[in-house]
């Protein structure tokens, strides 16, 4: 009698009766749809930040320390410029490479906005003053033309590179190499267009111009320069680079840090933080809803226990052990949640796919890891939920249950 039930007889038993209350079990189901679907969302939502801001930490350059004026209590994400007791100069950015042996480049950082002028046409952009090392530290490359000229930064000529949205826009198919043109007030002359680089950790080099870091200081009347960006020779260096680079300041300060060095990984490590902490809230948030849609399937299970009670009884009669009602009834809180699961998955995948294809910068792709842990958690939730109304159709006597009672 204990082979009253075989495991493929408790499946057709347990699909069917979810079929005969396709309406309860449809609702029962977009529950757990949703509280997936949420999760998954939410989860690739993080993810993608990460990555994206690994890539725009990449494409700014690697092994650097920036160098930002004012002492700000942060090892990450740079402050806004205020507070400061003294400037930092384009002579600290001399010293910086000239005893330094462990920096192999170093380029001062002026920005200021204006309007670009050529030909009648006008866009308003913004202005970078750096010097030729600039090029190097964040990888830029040239579609046509040659980068700011080498040279003692503290001389700065009236020559500009522009970004490619500039060119496209301003001069609308005339090439740009050599032509006069009114940044403000001022006067230059076009050496060079970058090629596309895109936003860059909130500044579009592609909509920028590039002009000699003294010019750009009297363009806009600025003393202190708004960072300065260090690079060491190599990963191993960067360490060493820092201590040095802090010595030689100091000692220009005459012994005051008036400044704030930040390294790149420091930053990079303070934003995945952040955004790795906000994921994780995210994600229980949205992990509630499968929660509630837990609860939904206990709920249904007991409703369902309480009207088959006869069939439970039944069951019993004809040999069923406990074991087998308790698996009967757990392997429809499964096909309750696991369906519900895959339905979720397909959704989730469905609508990041799209949206990876609307926003094609921000790298979204489901995770093989979360979508695991997205269905472990359905299912747990299924059997958790379940096993009260599962346990309870189990231990009904055959002879009550037949004549209907609990």
């Amino acid at each position: 009698m204990s082979r009253a039930l075989l495991p493929h007889d408790l499946l057709a038993l347990a699909i069917e009766s979810l079929w005969l209350h396709r309406m309860r079990t449809g609702l029962t189901l977009t529950g757990i749809v949703i509280g997936v679907t949420a999760v998954l969302l939410l989860t690739t939502l993080g993810e993608a930040a990460k990555r994206y801001v690994v890539n725009q930490f990449a494409n700014i350059g690697t092994n650097l320390i920036m160098v930002q004026p004012g002492k700000t209590e942060t090892t990450g994400m740079p402050q806004p410029l205020g507070g400061t007791v003294r400037p930092l100069t384009i002579e600290d950015v001399m010293a910086i490479a000239h005893e330094a042996s462990t920096v192999e480049r170093v380029a001062p950082v002026s920005i200021g906005t204006a309007s670009f002028e050529y030909g009648g046409r006008t866009r308003d952009i913004k202005i970078v003053g750096t010097t030729a090392d600039y090029q190097k530290i964040r990888n830029m490359t040239l579609i046509s033309g040659r980068f700011l000229p080498p040279g003692d930064p503290r001389h700065g000529e009236a020559v500009a590179v522009i970004g490619r949205t500039v060119a496209t826009e301003v001069f609308a198919g005339e090439s740009p190499l050599g032509k006069p043109i009114r940044i403000g007030q001022w006067r230059f002359r076009v050496l060079g267009v970058l090629e596309s680089k895109g936003q860059s950790l909130g500044m579009n080099l592609d909509d920028s111009a590039l002009v000699p870091v003294a010019t750009a200081q009297r363009m806009f009347d600025q003393r202190s320069l708004f960072r300065v960006a260090v690079q060491a020779r190599d990963a191993s260096s960067v360490p060493q680079a820092l201590r040095q680079t802090r010595e030689v300041l100091l000692r220009r300060h005459q012994g005051e840090e008036d400044f704030t060095l930040i390294t790149q990984d420091a930053m990079l490590a303070t934003f995945k933080s952040v955004i790795g902490a906000l994921t994780a809230a995210l994600a229980g948030i949205a992990a509630i809803s499968l929660a509630v849609a837990g609860i939904g399937i206990m709920n249904v299970m007991l409703v369902s226990v309480s009207e088959r009670t006869a069939e439970v009884g039944l069951l019993k009669a004809l040999g069923a052990a406990r074991a087998q009602i308790l698996s009967l009834f757990l392997t429809e809180a499964l096909l309750l949640s696991g369906g519900g699961a895959l339905a979720g998955i397909a959704l989730g995948t469905t609508i990041v796919l799209a949206a990876a294809a609307m926003w094609p910068d921000l790298p979204l792709q489901p995770s093989p890891v979360w979508i695991a842990a997205v269905t472990a958690l359905a299912l747990g939730a299924g059997l958790l939920f379940g096993l009260l109304p599962a346990r309870r159709a189990a231990r009904l006597q055959a002879a009550q249950a037949l004549r209907g009672r609990m």
